[in-house]
């Protein structure tokens, strides 16, 4: 019943009762007169409860509705409930705007959780998105890892201390320029080969283990529960890869299993009719969300979102409102204009539509877990950057004091009835001046106290993952005959980038060894070898680096390593060695291997003895340098950023904490980030694996600023 009417009804009850009154006495009439006031105000109440609160708790950002809307309120309310209805979201009876923004946990030292959340609140958000890569918290078959930077249960409960909402993107696959967009590689180990994001048994048989695992975990944490939980994701952009529904209902069948009936499940595909076609899961209530370009009209999209959702179960939702891009190797650093980001996010939101910003933060691809992309075929390869900042309002070392936070705060601001919180200040950053480093081994002289247990013989080359490797390097050795003149090096399939060297003897140790070329996934190209002159065949070291598997499209079953035959002057090469050299990744304690160990022992004998390289006929080629500075007590522990121009290409550790790859050669990364909690006051050890060849003088510097200046300059920038 609207207003109106209800007030015409309440006006023909006084009268009724008016005229009752005048038959009684005076003292009679002065009660019925209180009793008629009491019955007026109650008839009145129900007016006043239907229209939509203006205030609410401290973590809601509530909005004024359009005039048709003011009159809606579920009527039944329940203390702690999130539903769709209305073609609106509902939190606890009330309408509810979500005000979200991607922001990763795997991406931010645990340590900075906190403070990343924080400066999220003070843009004026409700409600965290994040991934949940399964690498991360499986990095080998059986072994599942919920501590550090996976501890995922207290990154949940903080958000929840912090007073936002979550929408828990569960994949199993997520994208999110991830590797292998959050498979296990280990997955790509099974034979026969697993199908993934399929209904192929094998691959549903792993995601039942994992999500068996996860989802009991997370079940708690929903919001009916009394968690921060109110939505959950299924897959991620399904629709942009295949239409395997079967495959979509399956998933759906176990988080139902899971989870309940109650909790929101949804998907997220492209704006268009064909990737909603094939992404959504009709007839299983699940909720459509869409996402599309920054600069598009949102509202024609979220027109044709409803065709995907029941009847009033489509609220307008961008899941991934992109407040910027992504940025390759050799590209120049993607922007985009913060007034512009502001003004697409004030067209969502002046109309009451929700919207989630991907991403509210970035934070940085520590580890080896930067995913890349392809273009045309899978040997057109774009590996991405260690940074991660993603030009989005927070910045990768948590800044605030920009021009892109201001404008999007300013647009939240406007359809807030609350006050958004005081914006904080940047944390502070140092420059801890230069770093003078030792060369302290040379790769190949390593290779004679390897234990031949850990090397791997077989007929031809095998992948990275066979060797039970998933990450890091691998150096394949063989042998041929030369010939007068020069050879011709062929490999077809290499996976991501190879330096070969020759040598006149296998054992390398205390001989010359000559670097003759690289070979890359992406410009591959057949290398000469020269006659080395060797009195028997002449022994050939090709060190493949995995740069980062595909996370998107039609080539993400990317395995790692030498793929294909290896052919000199045509002949097939056989009889290969493989020594695996892993080093630790991001989740990992680092490993027990002689590579490694004697790499990061460099401060005990550096101290008593200058080292001396027994290879001396290589001046450059894959070597460690290893450098420390200190911290004075008095002096606060800040972040900083070691830059590497004047440096190839290779990794970097911090008190063995892995902070990623550089290759300011390539650009546009110069710097790379390290956030205060990695170190410590007093002694820092900084190693390096370089590949190519080091800075002349062999210094880094610890600089306060990030540096995105280096390498080629195209303009290969994602145009929103």
């Amino acid at each position: 019943m609207n207003r109106s009417k209800r007030l015409a009804a309440t006006e023909s009850t006084s009268k009724s009762i008016s005229t009752m009154a005048r038959k009684r006495s005076r003292k009679t009439t002065m009660i019925f007169f209180v009793l008629l006031s009491v019955l007026a105000f109650v008839s009145f109440l129900p007016v006043f409860a239907s229209l939509p609160s203006l205030y609410s708790h401290s973590h809601d950002v509530h909005f004024l509705l359009p005039r048709h809307q003011r009159q809606h309120r579920r009527q039944k309310t329940d203390v702690t409930k999130f539903e769709i209805a209305e073609d609106m979201f509902w939190k606890d009876g009330k309408p509810f705007q979500i005000i979200g923004g991607d922001l990763h946990y795997f991406r931010v030292h645990p340590e900075y959780w906190e403070d990343r959340l924080l400066r999220a609140k003070a843009l004026g958000l409700n409600t965290i998105q994040t991934y949940i890569p399964w690498n991360l918290h499986e990095p080998e078959a059986g072994k599942l890892v919920f501590e550090g930077i996976a501890d995922l249960v207290s990154f949940l409960k903080l958000c929840q201390n912090l007073g936002l909402l979550v929408m828990l993107r569960a994949g199993p696959y997520i994208c999110g320029e991830w590797d292998l967009g959050g498979f296990p590689p280990w997955l790509l180990s099974i034979s026969p080969d697993v199908r993934l994001r399929s209904s192929d048994p094998a691959y549903l048989q792993k995601v039942e283990g994992w999500w068996g695992v996860l989802l009991p975990k997370v079940a708690p944490l929903l919001y009916g529960n009394g968690g921060p939980i109110i939505m959950v994701q299924i897959e991620n952009e399904f629709g942009s890869y295949g239409d395997d529904k079967a495959y979509l209902r399956h998933l759906v069948k176990l988080a139902r299993e899971h989870l309940g009936e109650d909790i929101i499940l949804y998907t997220t595909d492209g704006g268009s009719r064909e990737t909603l076609e094939k992404g959504t899961i009709r007839g299983h209530g699940v909720f459509a969300a869409v996402d599309f370009t920054t600069g598009d009209n949102p509202w024609p999209i979220f027109k044709l979102q409803k065709e995907f959702n029941l009847p009033g179960k489509s609220p307008p939702l961008s899941s991934e409102f992109y407040t910027g891009w992504l940025t390759h190797w050799s590209e120049k650093m993607a922007r985009t204009d913060a007034e512009f980001t502001a003004a697409a996010l004030e067209k969502i939101m002046l109309h009451n539509g929700s919207v989630v910003l991907y991403m509210a933060h970035g934070g940085t691809n520590f580890g080896f877990y930067n995913g890349a992309n392809t273009g045309v075929d899978e040997s057109d390869y774009k590996p991405d950057l260690t940074s991660y900042d993603y030009d989005a309002p927070i910045t990768e070392s948590g800044d605030v004091q920009n021009a892109k936070f201001k404008a999007i705060r300013r647009v939240v601001g406007k359809y807030s009835s609350v006050s958004l919180p005081p914006v904080p200040s940047n944390n502070k950053k140092t420059g801890y001046g230069s770093i003078q480093l030792k060369r302290t081994a040379f790769l190949f002289d390593l290779l004679d106290q390897i234990d031949s247990a850990r090397i791997v013989e077989s007929e031809n080359p095998t992948a990275m993952e066979y060797l039970n490797q998933m990450f890091g390097f691998v150096l394949y050795v063989s042998e041929y005959a030369p010939k007068t003149g020069r050879s011709k090096l062929v490999i077809p399939k290499v996976h991501d980038r190879a330096q070969v060297f020759i040598s006149c003897s296998p054992e390398v140790n205390g001989r010359q060894i000559s670097y003759v070329g690289t070979i890359e996934r992406w410009s591959n190209q057949a290398i000469d070898l020269p006659n080395a002159k060797c009195v028997s065949n002449t022994s050939l070291f090709i060190l493949v680096e995995n740069m980062g598997r595909v996370n998107y499209g039609p080539y993400i079953f990317d395995r790692k390593g030498i793929l294909s035959p290896v052919y000199v002057d045509g002949r097939v090469l056989t009889r290969w060695k493989m020594i695996s050299i892993p080093f630790h990744n991001l989740n990992e304690v680092p490993k027990f291997h002689p590579i490694i160990q004697i790499a990061f022992k460099f401060h005990e004998v550096s101290s008593r003895e200058k080292l001396e390289h027994k290879s001396e006929g290589v001046l450059e080629g894959p070597s460690f340098y290893s450098g420390h500075f200190s911290i004075d007590t008095t002096t606060e522990v800040t972040d900083t950023y070691i830059s590497l121009r004047g440096w190839g290409k290779g990794i970097v550790f911090v008190n063995e904490f892995n902070i990623g790859r550089y290759w300011p050669t390539s650009g546009p990364q110069c710097s790379l980030y390290i956030p205060a909690p990695i170190l410590q006051h007093g002694e820092n050890v900084l190693v390096i694996f370089e590949l190519e060849s080091p800075n002349p003088e062999l210094v880094v510097d610890s600089v306060d600023q990030p540096d995105f200046s280096c390498g080629p300059r195209k303009a290969s920038v994602h145009q929103l």
